[in-house]
């Protein structure tokens, strides 16, 4: 299965989405995302409507796997974006990431607190300035903000707690590359090793409030515990 569902009502479903299914469709995409599953398995429990149906309220990147939510209908949809907030009380991550490869450590608490840079797509790129100094040409940049925590240390990886206050696209993965933590299988950002064959990171937690009834809900799913074996 591509993914498990968590909860379902009137409004929303939460799902687990597995590592390397797309949550949503992009212009010239035409394989299957999680929204078309959503939107077939409704189909054939006959509760699809045009009204009713999967409506995207924030996105995993491809190779994230973990927690996830649609809206089942517009109104909420946009109730939801519109007070993105102050509805979602945490968004909690789990990393394994390389260990630096030189003389860089962290604090085994803090807050990466990095501008990160858009191109002409205002499409997430790097934070301003990389690592190793060398200057990323972009037109403008967004504030980001990750709380991280270390809950295991070994020779080659380490794996990491994150809560991110803002919510920009590849944020982790940008955050944790620049302090020197690339995440293991993220060549893009850095990673040299691939242990798993996957981007190793995964949406662990989410906590909201629910846009119609103002209950609080938290959905939680473990990490691969490979991940915190790994030496």
């Amino acid at each position: 299965m591509n993914f498990e569902i968590l909860y379902e009502d009137e409004n929303i479903v939460v799902v687990n989405k597995a590592s390397g299914l797309l949550s949503v469709p992009y212009p010239g995409f035409s394989g299957k995302t999680l929204e078309d599953f959503l939107e077939q398995r409704m189909r054939k429990m006959g509760t699809w409507k045009k009204q009713h149906r999967p409506f995207a309220v924030h996105r995993l990147d491809r190779d994230t796997s973990g927690v996830m939510m649609f809206a089942l209908d517009e109104r909420t949809q946009k109730k939801m974006m519109d007070n993105w907030q102050t509805i979602v009380t945490e968004r909690s991550y789990i990393a394994l990431a390389e260990n630096p490869r030189n003389s860089v450590s962290i604090p085994e608490d803090g807050i990466i607190d990095k501008p990160i840079s858009l191109n002409s797509k205002n499409h997430s790129g790097y934070v301003s300035k990389n690592l190793h100094g060398e200057k990323r040409d972009h037109n403008k940049t967004v504030s980001a903000i990750t709380h991280y925590k270390i809950l295991a240390k070994g020779k080659r990886y380490t794996l990491f707690q994150l809560d991110l206050e803002t919510g920009r696209k590849n944020q982790i993965r940008a955050h944790l590359s620049s302090v020197g933590y690339p995440l293991a299988g993220d060549s893009n950002y850095g990673a040299k090793t691939d242990p798993f064959g996957r981007l190793c990171l995964h949406a662990r937690s989410l906590e909201f409030i629910h846009p119609s009834t103002g209950e609080k809900m938290k959905f939680e799913v473990e990490e691969p515990k490979e991940w915190g074996k790994m030496g």
